[in-house]
């Protein structure tokens, strides 16, 4: 009795050892979800599957984008928020996801505390554009147009929250104009109205906008950033035609849901550094106006708290805070 009791204890210790060198297995050691809450096709679709791409050699590990997009990106952040917290389902994150939306409706997550963030990946400034056959070939004009017939000129964005929604109200807010806005899922859908001549103008991240407006499908009018792009050096800032303190751009995160391990977080943030670096994929994204960016996870939860204070000035003087 003595000796299979022995053997017993033996078994059960081999077991949890067992288990245990499994729970250790090195990270990661199975496919990883990125979720764009975005539609597919836009700037954040673009950017999640060149970064997924990427981060896939540096981890080894096959990466799957899903798009979940709608309600201001508050459908994929909350799927992520809600999500084991073992790495493997991470949010392509934004301003509108973390902080615009959960200020400006009831949303069942907390945009900040419920995530771990990795890293601030990238910066996108955007840009005003108008539909070709609109008859304002400036922003003067267009300020022009507007102030004649208020609530006539009109506006697409990514969704309520989104960059493009709120670089809209800051421009409308700083030009002292009546534009109405009409809201979509996602850059592309807004992209595809305003091409086709269905809504008058948006402020869109330069990425988005920029085959259309060489194509001569979308006319630019002025880019919302502190100085010219050099993708399109003849276009002037919006403060150089006459609007300032209206500048605009969609950032980036990489979140997982709050409880992650750090080690999981600073493993994701040391690949992100690595594929930043990458001169292939830095090229990439510099000839689509993205700026990449690299933070620390510390600096990354610094940075989105900050925007949160910044955009609940803006979303307040807009009348669009939460009841």
């Amino acid at each position: 009795m003595k000796i299979l009791k022995r053997l017993l204890c033996g078994a059960a210790v081999a077991g949890a050892l067992c288990a245990s060198a499994v729970a250790a297995d090195p990270y990661p050691s199975q496919p990883i979800t990125l979720v764009n809450p975005y539609a597919a096709g836009g700037p954040a679709d673009v950017l999640g599957r060149a970064l997924a791409r990427e981060l896939e050699k540096q981890l080894g590990k096959t990466i799957i984008v899903e798009n979940k997009a709608g309600g201001g990106a508050a459908i994929g952040a909350n799927f992520v928020a809600r999500a084991k917290p073992d790495g493997y389902t991470l949010l392509l994150g934004t301003s509108a996801a973390h902080v615009v939306t959960p200020l400006m409706q009831q949303t069942p997550y907390d945009g900040i505390k419920d995530f771990a963030f990795v890293s601030i990946v990238a910066n996108q400034p955007n840009m005003l554009v108008v539909r070709p056959t609109l008859k304002a070939d400036s922003v003067e004009q267009l300020i022009a147009m507007a102030r004649k017939e208020p609530g006539r000129i009109n506006y697409a964005s990514a969704g309520p929250g989104s960059s493009p929604h709120l670089g809209a109200e800051l421009f409308r807010e700083r030009a002292g104009v009546d534009i109405v806005h009409i809201p979509y899922s996602g850059a592309a859908p807004a992209i595809n109205d305003l091409v086709g001549g269905q809504v008058d103008m948006a402020v869109l991240n330069l990425a988005a906008s920029l085959q259309f407006i060489r194509s001569g499908r979308l006319k630019a009018l002025a880019y919302a950033n502190d100085h010219r792009s050099p993708l399109l050096p003849d276009v002037p800032t919006l403060a150089e035609s006459g609007v300032k303190g209206a500048e605009s751009a969609s950032w980036y995160s990489l979140a997982a849901p709050k409880g992650t391990p750090p080690e999981i977080l600073q493993r994701l943030n040391d690949a992100v550094a690595k594929v930043n670096a990458n001169p292939e994929y830095s090229k990439l994204m510099q000839a689509q106006g993205v700026d990449l960016w690299n933070m620390t996870p510390q600096e990354a939860t610094a940075f989105v708290e900050k925007d949160q204070t910044a955009m609940r000035k803006l979303v307040q003087a807009a009348g669009l805070m939460k009841k």
